[in-house]
């Protein structure tokens, strides 16, 4: 099945499918970035993730849900080829928060663009990119974050600046996965008993001013380093989904991580 270039569009906002260069990827990454949640709403709910493109569409799309890396990247893949892009997926091991060495279950995307490779990803939620970024090892701010893309002994870095100091987001080889590969992650991703995924309820929206990130019923905005959380009642949560994070949730969801 081909992507509904048309749908897609209307799904980000943007009225015309852009031209194949560095200002047309600009603006579907951000549209994207900005407009489909990061989300695991499925996986609480004991439901399985697919990453064919029909289903793809048909959640992220018609159904206007999120999802997590393997589904945004997989539809934005189709959708960059579709527009004439050249590009190829990545495995990524995120480093994030991190206190060892984590499999390989983040997927990204390197973009070339007049022989100049970009990586872009809309799939690492409220901490990601909102543009795409190059992979020259300088800092390149995007309104409140400011990342870079390091090479550490033939592995490339993503870092932002935090606090005075860069942090690893993940951590890549450059070179393109099959998918297959995606497969695999997305299947331990979604169903091992100590993936994060299963463990924690998770929302998250990243914008130019403020950064939503919902875990389970704590609910933040980051504004650079600036952030503002509470706790949310248990009746605030579904319509913080549906008001916040625009996620039509299914009628009588029940999310695992919040039932003990």
């Amino acid at each position: 099945m081909s992507v509904d270039l048309d749908a897609y569009l209307r799904r980000i906002g943007l009225s015309a499918p852009p031209s194949a260069n560095l200002e047309g990827l600009r603006a579907l990454h951000f549209a994207h970035a900005t407009t489909i949640p990061f989300e695991n709403l499925d996986i609480q709910m004991g439901l399985p993730i697919r990453l064919d493109l029909t289903s793809l569409q048909d959640k992220l799309v018609r159904r206007r849900r999120g999802g997590y890396c393997f589904e945004h990247n997989t539809l934005f893949l189709a959708v960059l080829k579709a527009v004439g892009f050249s590009v190829f997926p990545c495995e990524a091991r995120v480093r994030l928060g991190a206190l060892e060495v984590l499999p390989r279950t983040h997927m990204l995307l390197l973009v070339r663009v007049d022989g100049v490779l970009w990586l872009g990803d809309v799939g690492f939620g409220g901490e990601g990119l909102l543009h795409p970024v190059p992979m020259d090892g300088e800092s390149h701010g995007q309104f409140l974050n400011t990342y870079r893309v390091l090479d550490e002994q033939g592995l490339r870095v993503l870092q932002s600046f935090h606090h005075d100091a860069w942090e690893d987001l993940y951590a890549f080889v450059p070179e393109p996965r099959l998918p297959i590969d995606f497969e695999l992650a997305n299947h331990y991703t979604s169903t091992h008993p100590e993936s994060r995924f299963l463990k924690t309820l998770t929302a998250q929206l990243p914008g130019p001013e403020v950064r939503r990130i919902l875990r389970n019923r704590g609910y933040a905005e980051l504004r650079g380093d600036a952030v503002e959380g509470r706790e949310l009642a248990p009746a605030a949560l579904l319509p913080t989904l549906r008001e916040v994070f625009g996620i039509q949730v299914p009628k009588g969801a029940r999310f695992r991580a919040l039932e003990g």
